[in-house]
């Protein structure tokens, strides 16, 4: 059993209609010119996956981002484990500690090495002393499958691998919540699958991830919700079966005729 795995059936039991994130109304303008989003809505339970589709361009990645405060948004209300998310320094410190997250791109600093890279959040932020923030490192890129890359920079690694460095460095700080937006986008395509197997290790271990992706297979094995967003506004949500097999929505339909 791969070290992530646990029971994801008794944690979601245990913690069924608990929610973790919940987003209600959200609206968010650009320049106050871009309607970005137009009244979204969403909750998520703990150890809950939904994934986020949608075409370019219609908000999935700008929505997720306001769960951590990435992106401001102007009316509505989003609140992360019952902390309201608002201007409140303190409160936005508190909820990214616990809400980690991976982009398309790596954002790996390149001067230093892959031990760095994860160690640097922990030390300074939960003031972790230095061995503790090693040992848990090297715990994280075994489980990943690349411990051996520990003292490597991050352009001595294919993509696949930095992209694996990314999610252990986002998991060092112990997060309650993964965002993962696009995270296989910029990988070739042999590359791809070794970062989902990791995201679905992370799956079986009971982590609440909202996911923005395109991976239809990911989402219809792994998601207990996908949703589609189309033009700032969130078009449907379902299962993976009825969202796949029975789109409600005329927009949904045009959209997986085009996917799949």
């Amino acid at each position: 059993m791969n070290q992530f795995q646990g029971n994801r059936n008794s944690v979601n039991n245990t913690q069924e209609s608990q929610p973790i994130i919940i987003a209600h109304q959200v609206e968010k303008w650009y320049d106050n010119q871009f309607h970005a989003l137009k009244g979204v809505s969403l909750q998520v339970n703990r150890g809950e996956v939904v994934v986020i589709m949608g075409p370019s361009g219609s908000g999935k990645s700008t929505f997720i981002r306001t769960f951590n405060a990435l992106e401001n948004y102007q009316k509505g209300e989003i609140m992360i484990d019952g902390i309201k998310l608002s201007h409140d320094l303190k409160n936005i410190e508190t909820i990214r500690r616990e809400v980690g997250m991976v982009f398309q791109q790596f954002n790996l600093f390149p001067h230093l090495t892959v031990l760095q890279n994860i160690t640097l959040a922990p030390i300074w932020v939960r003031h972790w002393p230095k061995a503790k923030a090693k040992e848990v490192a090297l715990q994280l890129l075994d489980r990943v499958g690349i411990v051996e890359q520990a003292n490597k920079f991050p352009g001595q690694l294919s993509g696949g691998q930095q992209q694996r460095v990314a999610i252990a460095r986002s998991l060092a700080m112990q997060p309650k919540i993964m965002l993962f937006d696009e995270p296989t986008s910029a990988l070739d395509p042999e590359m791809v699958r070794e970062v989902l197997d990791v995201m679905r290790a992370l799956v079986d271990s009971g982590m609440t991830m909202v996911c923005v992706t395109h991976e239809v297979g990911f989402a219809r094995e792994v998601a207990d919700r996908v949703v589609l967003m189309d033009d700032g506004y969130l078009i449907e949500e379902n299962t993976p079966h009825e969202f796949f097999n029975h789109p409600r929505e005329e927009r949904t339909q045009r959209f997986l005729s085009q996917i799949l």
